[in-house]
């Protein structure tokens, strides 16, 4: 299978196209530079057609779309806002366009998306039946799918990729956190309540793979692990894998003075379940679909003696 990867240097896209590859796919990478090798192509996501030259997707069987700006790397400045939008919904208008301007398009087009759609459930849980929540990330995820849309009407199978907390030790939010945790020094945010949708990195890929294969399954797929945590959970079962015990807690007061309007995200609360990938494969889907703490021992191995 020729497989056609944006956001191929992000923490999803690198492990995505190392396994593709490792099955035997054709990985073609899109890159925001002139290509280095014959497995890139060069794209301009602010273009209206993508930048991508005519004739430079044919023989394409499937796109895997994961481009787009980190969500949680700073404040929500007005300036930030409109990067993550635009990274999103330009990237996908050039991206579809190009798609529904061949010929011959891929069969299948898996297109990013993310759980910050249901926006803040308080605790409730929810499915790829759901409506759509309220706030900015909900707004932008609301869009970021109708742009794909069009693909849709031209005869690719779309599948929006809702995806929930990616955690791996090679990045992330687990990668930032580890050092911290290693140092005794993790913390509890807020009240700890707040219900968090997570999934490992390998779980995501293995997703990945089965999508691309199943040409049943269309439209909103939640990627997120059968057995969601609270925060308090995952804090505690951080700092197990990681050889210390949580004392901290980090008050909400405090993290929206320093992160502002980003803030509320994180202490949001999503029960988020994958009811859709249950439905068609069943819980062994998931190597890392068990309790917070087991997935987390498992993906950071046997923890060296703590300081308590």
């Amino acid at each position: 299978m020729r497989v056609v990867v944006s956001g191929s240097s992000g923490l999803i896209g690198t492990a995505a196209c190392a396994s593709l590859a490792a099955a035997g796919d054709d990985v073609i990478r899109l890159v925001r530079r002139p290509p280095a090798s014959s497995g890139e192509i060069s794209w301009d996501p602010q273009a209206a057609d993508g930048g991508i030259g005519r004739g430079a997707l044919d023989g394409a069987d499937a796109v895997v779309h994961l481009a787009g700006a980190p969500i949680a790397s700073g404040r929500w400045t007005a300036v930030r806002k409109q990067e993550i939008r635009d990274s999103r919904i330009s990237g996908t208008r050039g991206l579809v366009s190009a798609l529904t301007a061949m010929a011959h398009p891929p069969s299948v087009l898996l297109s990013g998306s993310a759980i910050g759609f249901y926006g803040d459930t308080g605790g409730r849980e929810v499915d790829e039946s759901a409506p759509a929540g309220t706030g900015f990330l909900a707004d932008v995820v609301g869009e970021w799918e109708a742009t794909a849309a069009p693909a849709d009407d031209a005869g690719i199978r779309v599948v929006n990729l809702r995806t929930g907390i990616v955690l791996s030790r090679r990045g992330g939010v687990l990668g930032r956190l580890l050092p911290l945790f290693r140092l005794g020094l993790g913390a509890r945010i807020g009240s700890g309540s707040q219900v968090m949708s997570w999934i490992m990195l390998t779980d995501v890929v293995r997703i990945i793979r089965f999508l691309l294969d199943r040409a049943d399954i269309e439209g909103p797929v939640n990627l997120t692990a059968p057995q969601p945590a609270t925060n308090a959970e995952f804090t505690a079962a951080l700092a197990s894998a990681a050889g210390h015990r949580a004392r901290l807690g980090l008050p909400a007061a405090a993290l929206r003075l320093g992160l502002g309007e980003v803030a509320g995200e994180l202490l949001s609360s999503a029960r988020v379940m994958p009811r859709r990938l249950l439905d068609a494969g069943g819980k062994e889907l998931w190597l890392g679909g068990g309790p917070i703490g087991s997935a987390l021992a498992a993906e950071l191995g046997p923890a060296g003696p703590g300081t308590g």
